[in-house]
């Protein structure tokens, strides 16, 4: 089915507290050079003490709606991609549309982890093209700080907060999403994950204290194996080249990782959006992060085809490419 869905607008939000390499190494045994030559990462933010996801979803839809003069009365839907919100229930999404008084719509939060946003984008844009919905917003916020183990050298350099949305809208003349790929690996969830209520998986013990928990080596060579044929199924799907793709938009989740995949893949690095260097790895939030760097640096316009695809915990990945085509400013 050819898609009738437009991306019209974007928004993001990062909170205001840096956390340097520099504060990592009064707070557990590393430093700036090994932070910098493993993950290429310098700077994360950090939430507030009573600064939670929601609050940042919210401050990401306001940027969309000052920078694009968007109203949300219409919105007949609202999609967000969190691994931490506020509360088990009600839902961040709930909490969106009691904020802004969204009138008549549905709202529900969906967790792919760091792929939740090209998730959450496949909804939007299956909700549309299928005629259930007109107008869906679709958000990515989360407050990972809040859930990382900062006695784990690991982990505790990679992850920041912050929040992304996105409109999608009906659009049958210039539709933007050309192609689709997704796939799953469940059987490597065990490599990351939080514990939750159950303390074993695979009948093997868990780390049940709730925090991010992941096994580096065995998702590098996860992602290392699994995104480069991805990315070339997806692009047949879509009847184009890697010549024709303007942008790459993967998950920052590393950026050693990334270079893998582009030289795996045969993307030029210098075709790559990435948003973890100052702003850390803050799961389905990295790409619209990008995505807003890219147009606030110049180098995103309309008619770009751009390649987004997320990767994360479950394993499970999922990429578009889409025709990038905003409504003005």
């Amino acid at each position: 089915m050819n898609s009738t869905a437009r991306i019209t607008a974007i928004g993001t939000y990062v909170p205001d507290k840096i956390l340097r390499n520099e504060d990592l190494e009064k707070m557990v045994d590393t430093n700036n050079e090994w932070i910098v030559q493993r993950t290429g990462m310098k700077e994360r933010r950090v939430s507030g003490e009573g600064e939670f996801a929601s609050a940042l979803a919210c401050k990401a839809i306001e940027n969309l709606m000052e920078t694009y003069d968007k109203s949300l009365q219409d919105v007949d839907c609202i999609v967000v991609s969190t691994t931490t919100p506020d509360y088990v229930y009600p839902s961040v999404a709930c909490q969106i549309q009691d904020y802004f008084h969204i009138p008549h719509t549905g709202a529900f939060d969906l967790n792919a982890t760091c792929a939740g946003f090209t998730y959450a984008l496949h909804v939007a844009n299956s909700f549309i093209t299928s005629g259930l919905h007109q107008k869906v917003l679709v958000v990515a916020t989360e407050t990972l700080t809040k859930v990382t183990d900062y006695t784990d050298r690991s982990t505790c350099i990679l992850f920041g907060d912050g929040a992304g949305a996105v409109l999608v809208e009906k659009d049958e003349v210039n539709p933007g999403f050309i192609a689709t790929h997704m796939g799953t690996n469940g059987e490597g969830g065990i490599h990351v994950y939080r514990s939750n209520l159950a303390t074993t998986m695979f009948d093997l013990p868990l780390k049940a204290d709730g925090k991010i928990v992941q096994n580096g080596r065995e998702v590098y060579k996860w992602v290392s194996r699994t995104l480069p044929p991805s990315i070339d199924i997806l692009v047949q799907k879509a009847e184009m080249n890697l010549n024709n793709i303007d942008w790459f938009v993967p998950h920052s989740a590393n950026i050693r990782m990334i270079e893998s995949v582009c030289e795996r893949s045969g993307i030029p690095i210098q075709k790559t959006l990435t948003s973890s260097e100052f702003l850390g790895n803050t799961s389905s939030v990295t790409i619209p992060l990008a995505l807003g760097l890219g147009i606030k640096e110049g180098k995103v316009k309309n008619g770009d085809i751009m390649m987004l695809y997320g990767f994360g915990s479950g394993l499970t990945h999922l990429g578009h490419i889409i025709r990038w085509d905003l409504d003005d400013k």
